[in-house]
């Protein structure tokens, strides 16, 4: 008897490599996040993320000088007023101390720390109330990529770091792709300005990303207006709350 021949099975496609979703996330989103929800892996585009946000401190600090960030904040608050010039000066000094400190840690933890939170909320509200079954890993590997855009925001500010003179560069909004930079911070109410500051470009498109790629991971159970409503509305919440925040403390 011959053996029974078995039918040669297709070649299974291996799907994007890193560097195509890396670039991919500019020019085909869709293709790319329906990648990274098929296989959600986010060490490569979290870690980008944290070398250049440290790379940027870095820079920051030896060309700018975190005293005069600070210094500045203190000055131009309204509780300056209620401080002496010693109480004033020894709140600058040791505030410029810790801030670096904070930056650092903030990045070494706050960023992953904080895409996690994120990944949590975005996850109860598609999974929880839209019922699309999407699990954590896809969710955080999404917004890991939607980071992508960040990236060149911090060489655009890097960029600018360089071109301006020190006193003129503002960490909190370096760019002018958002109404808030072209407010005068010390007139214009700091609810306002934070609400301003916030509807910034590079923030916007990477909101739209994560609606591309929540959709991509929910699959039909999810639409894309049901996706990007699930972005948007927990962003929105948090930027009137910030907002609020900033015109009660300011």
């Amino acid at each position: 008897m011959t053996p029974e021949l078995l039918p040669e099975s297709e070649p299974q496609p291996k799907g994007l490599g890193e560097a195509s979703r890396l670039t991919g996330v500019f020019f085909e989103p869709a293709k790319t996040f329906a990648d990274v929800a098929e296989r959600p892996g986010f060490w490569v585009p979290l870690i980008l993320i944290m070398v250049f946000a440290l790379c940027y401190m870095v820079l920051y600090g030896q060309h700018v000088g975190w005293e005069r960030m600070i210094r500045h904040q203190i000055e131009t608050s309204s509780r300056a007023a209620q401080l002496s010039p010693e109480q004033r000066e020894a709140q600058i000094q040791m505030s410029a101390k810790i801030a670096p400190i904070g930056g650092y840690v903030g990045v070494l933890l706050g960023v992953p720390l904080g895409t996690l939170i994120w990944a949590a909320v975005l996850l109860g509200i598609v999974k929880g109330l839209m019922s699309a079954q999407v699990r954590l890993k896809q969710v955080f590997a999404i917004i890991c990529y939607s980071g992508m855009p960040g990236l060149i925001m911090v060489l655009l500010s890097i960029a600018v770091m360089f071109m301006k003179p020190p006193d003129d560069f503002n960490i909190q909004n370096p760019l002018v792709f958002n109404p808030g930079a072209f407010m005068d911070p010390t007139t214009t109410s700091k609810f306002i300005h934070s609400l301003a500051s916030s509807l910034d470009l590079f923030r916007l498109w990477q909101l739209v990303l994560i609606g591309i790629g929540l959709k991509a991971a929910g699959g039909k159970a999810l639409s894309m207006g049901g996706a990007m409503t699930a972005v948007f509305l927990p962003w929105a919440i948090f930027v009137l709350a910030s907002a609020a925040l900033a015109g009660v403390f300011s």
